[in-house]
């Protein structure tokens, strides 16, 4: 039973606070965005976090990504009018922030390993997390992720997947950014290393960055 509980614990308190770690194989989903979601889980979504195209004004570039903490979406802009919206869970109190960030490296099925204050920290709650989870399915990262560099060096923040897809529209990480596995393949697949991330929350730190979500153009739907 320990077992079980300290994994259990771990998917709950994933952050993507890990440390660098090699890739696990990769994996090709077919069908829908949403079929292995239908298949392992009832659970979808709902309709306002799902993955669809908007009418899109902004003044940063096109191949951007915006994190808007506080609506919890995501945005990769396009040159053409319009972005793709992805819903996504966020930092819960005391875990939310703001930045000017870059895509400094990227790993398919990413193993996790949390920091060191974040093991101790949940120890003193009687929680005991794994010190290393291989990528997989029941990896809390999920199946791919994006380490957010700032300055040339790692924030330990990240965009990534993840085992618990009721998180998602939710304020539950430690500070990383939450997607459905199959929006982050999606989003990592249009995503090369260096892109600018801006993560829009307390503090405005990500600098003047203005965005109209002007509506839906289309869903995957």
């Amino acid at each position: 039973m320990r077992p079980l509980l300290t994994l259990l614990a771990a998917a709950a308190l994933a952050t993507g606070f890990a440390g660098a770690a090699n890739a696990a194989p990769g994996r090709t989903d077919a069908g829908s965005p949403y079929t292995h979601i239908e298949r392992a889980s009832a659970h979808q979504p709902a309709p306002a976090y799902r993955r669809t195209t908007v009418r899109f004004s902004t003044n940063v570039d096109p191949g951007s990504v915006i994190v808007d903490t506080r609506s919890k979406h995501l945005y990769y802009v396009k040159d053409d009018g319009t972005a793709i919206r992805y819903g996504v869970g966020v930092g819960r109190d005391g875990f939310r922030w703001s930045g000017k960030m870059h895509v400094g490296r990227k790993a398919e099925w990413p193993s996790w390993t949390p920091p060191g204050r974040m093991i101790r920290r949940e120890a003193k709650k009687g929680i005991q997390i794994p010190h290393h989870v291989k990528g997989g399915p029941n990896n809390p990262l999920g199946a791919r992720a994006l380490y957010l560099y700032r300055s040339g060096h790692d924030s330990l923040y990240r965009i990534h997947g993840t085992n618990q897809p009721r998180s998602i529209g939710k304020f539950m990480s430690s500070g990383c950014i939450r997607m459905m596995n199959q929006d982050v393949e999606d989003l990592y697949a249009r995503v090369p290393k260096g892109t600018t991330v801006y993560v829009i929350g307390p503090g405005k730190r990500e600098g003047r960055v203005y965005y109209r979500d002007l509506g839906s153009n289309r869903s995957i739907f």
